[in-house]
C-alpha cells in the first residue's frame, strides 16, 4: 500500500459547474425556472412551522397567564392550522411538479449529453482511437455520465432546497433574537472548519477514483476481447496480477475518497444535537433572567419560552441542512469530475475537413462533357467549384490515384513513410509488399485521409485530395481490412452498410460476386440470420467475405483491399479470387498481401523496406531483377 497523503483542499471546478448550469438552461430555458421556483416554494414552507410553533406557543403561554380558556384561543389556533395545511397542500403540488420536472430534466439531459457526445466522436479522426482504450471511451458513457446523474437529478436541488431553509431559518432567528442565533452562529463556524477539516482529500481521490475506474474498465474490455490468446499463451496468473494492480488502485482512490465522505455526516450530526443542547440551555437562561434580560431582536418581539421553543426546531432544521449542504459537495466534486471528462471528449477537436470538391452522378456524352445527373448512371465526375469567378467544373472520376514525393509519420518525431511516389492509372491493380512495419498499410490510410501527409503531394484525378471532402473522397474508396468487423443485425443489413440505399437483389449479386452466397444460403436463415459479437457464429474466412460482399455493394471506382484474403484458406481463395476478379474490373485496385500468388496478375507491384520503395514492377520484371522480390518469391527469405 502506498504511503499515506496528506489530503489537499477539497475544490470545485467552477468553471465545469458554470458550463454544466448554462447547458441546463440552454436545453430547459421554462422548464428548469418553474422547477426552481417549486423547490424555493416548498422549502420556504418546510420552515413555517417554527412560526407556527411560536405563535401558538406564546398564545398558549400568554392564556395560562390571563386563566386558560379555549375559547379564547381556540378561534385563532384553528386559523392558523388551517393555513398551515394550506401551505402544505400547495407544499405537496409544488414537490410533485418538481419531482416529475427534475426527473424529465435529468434524462433528457443525460440523453443530450450523449448524443452530444456520440455525435462529436463520429467526427473524430482515426488517430483518437488509435491512442485511447476503447474501454475507457466508454466510461464515458457509463461511469462518467451517471456521476452527472447524481449531480442534476440530486445534488442540485438538494443544494438550492438546504440554501433556500438556511435563509428563511436565519431570517427568522435574526427576527426573534440575535443572541440565540450568534450562539448557533458558532455551532456552524465549528461545523464549517470540521467540514473543510474531515473532508479535504476528497476533491482529489474523487478525481482518481473516476480515471481508475475508466482504467479497470480499459482493461477488462482488452482482456475479454483477447480471452483466447491469454489462454493459449498461459498468461491467466500474469492478468490476474494487472487486474489486481489496478482494482488495488481504484480500492485505494474509492476508499479514500469515501471515508473523510462517510465520516463528515455523523460527525455534523452530532454537533447539531450537542448545540441543540447549548440553545436550549442558554434559551431558558435568558427565560429564567425575564426581564433583566434584554432581547435584540428585527421584529422587537419579547423574549419569553415561545422563542426557545421555536428556537430548538430551527436549530435541528438549520444544522440538518448545513449537514445536507456538506454531504452534496462530495457529490459535486464527484459530478464535477465525470463532467470534466465529459467534456474532454465533447472538446476533442474533430477531423479537420476543408474541402470543398464534392462527388455527384454524372452523364458523359459522346464528345465527353460531363454533366451532373439527378439519379445514379454508372458515372461519377468531381464537382468543383471555383471561388475566384463563381464558376463550377466537372471532372470524371476515372480512379487515377497519385502520390508524389510523400513523406508522414504517425509524431513529427519518427516518420514511417521517406519520399514515397506511387503512380496508379485507372483500371490498374498496384500491389504493395514488404514486411509488417514498412509502410503497406499507412499508404492506404493516407489515400483515405485518415492521416494528413507531412509532405509532398497526393492527387486524385488530378486533384489535390485536401480540396476533395473526405465524406465524397471516402465514398469513392472501397476498402477490405485484414480486421473484419461485422454489426449486430441480419446478413443482408451487414452486406447493406456498404450502401444503406441497396437493394435485396444487388445485395445477393454481391454476395454472388465475393463467393458468399453459397454459404449464406446455408445459415439457418439464409439472409435473414441475425449475426452477434462481431458475428462470432461465423468462421473468420466467411466474415471476411461477407466484408468483400459490403465493398462489392456499394460499387467504389477505386479499392483498397489490406491483407483480404489472409483469412480463407487455399480452396475458399480460389473462389475469392474469380469474384474479385470481376470485382476488379474497370476498377484501380490497391492490393496488400502477404500470400504472393495474390498479386502475381497486378499491373505494378510495389516492394517498401523501412518506409521506402526499393523495387517496383511487374511480376516478370521483378523476377528478372533478382532483388528482394524474387528472393521472396523463391523463398530465400520471408516477410517477416
Amino acid at each position: 500500500m502506498s504511503k499515506p497523503m496528506m489530503p489537499p483542499k477539497r475544490k470545485i471546478n467552477g468553471g465545469v459547474l458554470k458550463r454544466l448550469l448554462k447547458m441546463l438552461f440552454s436545453f430547459y430555458p421554462a422548464l428548469m425556472p418553474i422547477a426552481i421556483v417549486c423547490i424555493m416554494f416548498s422549502a420556504a414552507v418546510s420552515a413555517i412551522p417554527a412560526v407556527f410553533l411560536q405563535q401558538v406557543t406564546a398564545l398558549i403561554n400568554s392564556s395560562l397567564e390571563a386563566g386558560f380558556s379555549w375559547q379564547y384561543i381556540g378561534g385563532e389556533i384553528v386559523q392558523k392550522i388551517s393555513l398551515l395545511i394550506v401551505f402544505y397542500v400547495l407544499s405537496l403540488i409544488a414537490i410533485t411538479v418538481e419531482t416529475q420536472l427534475m426527473a424529465y430534466i435529468t434524462q433528457g439531459f443525460l440523453s443530450k449529453m450523449r448524443r452530444s457526445m456520440f455525435d462529436g466522436m463520429q467526427n473524430l479522426p482515426i488517430k483518437y482511437f488509435d491512442t485511447n482504450k476503447h474501454g475507457d471511451i466508454m466510461s464515458y458513457y457509463t461511469n462518467d455520465i451517471d456521476t452527472l446523474r447524481q449531480l442534476v437529478a440530486q445534488s442540485f436541488p438538494t443544494l438550492i432546497r438546504s440554501g433556500i431553509i438556511v435563509l428563511t431559518v436565519l431570517i427568522i432567528m435574526l427576527s426573534y433574537s440575535l443572541w440565540l442565533t450568534l450562539v448557533l452562529f458558532v455551532g456552524v463556524i465549528c461545523m464549517f472548519m470540521v467540514t473543510a477539516k474531515v473532508g479535504g482529500g476528497s476533491a482529489k481521490y474523487f478525481g482518481k477514483l473516476q480515471k481508475s475506474v475508466a482504467s479497470q474498465e480499459a482493461y477488462v474490455q482488452e482482456m475479454m476481447n483477447g480471452q483466447k490468446v491469454v489462454k493459449v499463451f498461459n498468461h491467466e496468473e500474469k492478468s490476474n496480477q494487472e487486474f489486481d494492480r489496478l482494482n488495488n488502485e481504484l480500492y485505494e482512490n474509492s476508499y479514500r475518497a469515501h471515508a473523510n465522505a462517510n465520516m463528515l455526516g455523523p460527525i455534523l450530526m452530532n454537533i447539531g444535537n450537542v448545540f441543540y443542547v447549548i440553545i436550549a440551555t442558554v434559551g431558558s437562561l435568558f427565560c429564567l433572567l425575564g426581564d433583566s434580560f434584554y432581547n435584540v431582536s428585527l421584529s422587537g418581539i419579547v423574549f419569553d419560552v415561545s422563542i426557545v421553543v421555536a428556537f430548538l426546531s430551527m436549530t435541528k432544521q438549520f444544522t440538518g441542512n448545513i449537514n445536507q449542504v456538506s454531504q452534496q459537495i462530495n457529490s459535486i466534486v464527484m459530478g464535477c469530475a465525470g463532467a470534466s471528462r465529459v467534456f474532454n471528449l465533447i472538446d476533442q477537436t474533430p477531423e479537420v475537413d476543408d474541402g470543398y470538391v464534392t462527388l455527384v452522378n454524372a452523364n458523359i456524352d459522346e464528345n465527353g462533357v460531363v454533366t451532373e445527373a439527378e439519379t445514379h448512371t454508372g458515372h461519377w465526375a468531381w464537382k468543383h467549384p471555383h471561388s475566384a469567378d463563381g464558376s463550377v467544373t466537372y471532372t470524371e472520376l476515372k480512379g487515377d490515384v497519385r502520390m508524389t514525393e510523400v513523406d508522414f509519420g504517425y509524431s513529427p518525431e519518427k516518420m514511417v513513410l521517406h519520399d514515397v511516389s506511387v503512380f496508379a492509372e485507372p483500371g490498374q491493380k498496384v500491389a504493395f509488399v514488404g514486411a509488417t512495419g514498412a509502410g503497406k498499410t499507412t499508404i492506404t490510410n493516407l489515400i483515405n485521409r485518415f492521416y494528413d501527409i507531412a509532405d509532398g503531394k497526393i492527387r486524385y484525378d488530378g486533384i489535390n485530395i485536401n480540396k476533395i471532402k473526405k465524406a465524397d473522397l471516402r465514398r469513392s474508396l472501397g476498402i477490405v481490412l485484414q480486421d473484419t468487423n461485422l454489426f449486430t443485425g441480419t446478413v443482408m443489413e451487414n452486406i447493406r452498410y456498404g450502401k444503406l440505399d441497396a437493394s435485396d437483389e444487388e445485395c445477393i449479386n454481391s454476395a454472388k460476386l465475393a463467393g458468399a452466397d453459397d454459404f449464406i444460403r446455408r445459415l439457418p436463415n439464409g439472409y435473414e440470420t441475425e449475426l452477434t459479437n462481431n458475428g462470432a457464429n461465423l468462421s473468420q474466412g466467411q466474415r471476411q467475405l461477407l466484408a468483400i460482399a459490403r465493398a462489392a455493394v456499394a460499387d467504389p471506382p477505386v479499392m483498397i483491399l489490406d491483407e483480404a484474403t489472409s483469412s480463407i484458406d487455399t480452396r475458399t481463395e480460389a473462389i475469392v479470387s474469380r469474384g474479385m476478379d470481376k470485382l476488379m474490373e474497370g476498377r484501380t485496385v490497391f492490393v496488400i498481401a502477404h500470400r504472393l500468388s495474390t498479386i502475381m496478375n497486378s499491373d505494378v507491384i510495389m516492394v517498401l523496406e523501412k518506409g521506402r520503395i526499393i523495387e517496383r514492377g511487374n511480376h516478370e520484371k521483378l523476377l528478372a531483377e533478382k532483388g528482394t522480390y524474387y528472393q521472396l518469391y523463391t523463398g530465400a527469405f520471408e516477410l517477416e
